[in-house]
């Protein structure tokens, strides 16, 4: 059974207590050696995004940083919102109009 995601920061004890991050994004971010909530409070998530990187060298889908972004916000105080909603921010950020 999934436990509740965290309604706030103070509360999420695991990666996984974070909204937006499941099993298998917690398992990129441990890759990477995000382990902990507080690990993903001081992470920058765009140099996040780009150590992310499958074998053969690529990027993951763009959604990936959206979701690290969702997550970083969350845990700097921010409300728990899809990671959709940091799309646009994105590609404000990253001057993409697409």
């Amino acid at each position: 059974m999934n436990r509740p995601k965290a309604s706030s920061a103070g509360q999420a004890r695991e990666l996984t207590d974070i909204p937006n991050i499941g099993k298998a994004m917690a398992a990129d971010l441990m890759g990477l050696g995000i382990t902990t909530p507080a690990d993903v409070k001081r992470m920058d998530p765009f140099e996040t995004y780009d150590r992310l990187r499958d074998p053969m060298g690529r990027r993951h889908d763009p959604c990936v940083l959206d979701t690290f972004m969702a997550a970083h916000d969350f845990m700097n105080g921010g409300p728990a919102q899809p990671w959709w909603n940091f799309t646009e921010q994105r590609k404000r950020l990253l001057g993409k109009t697409t």
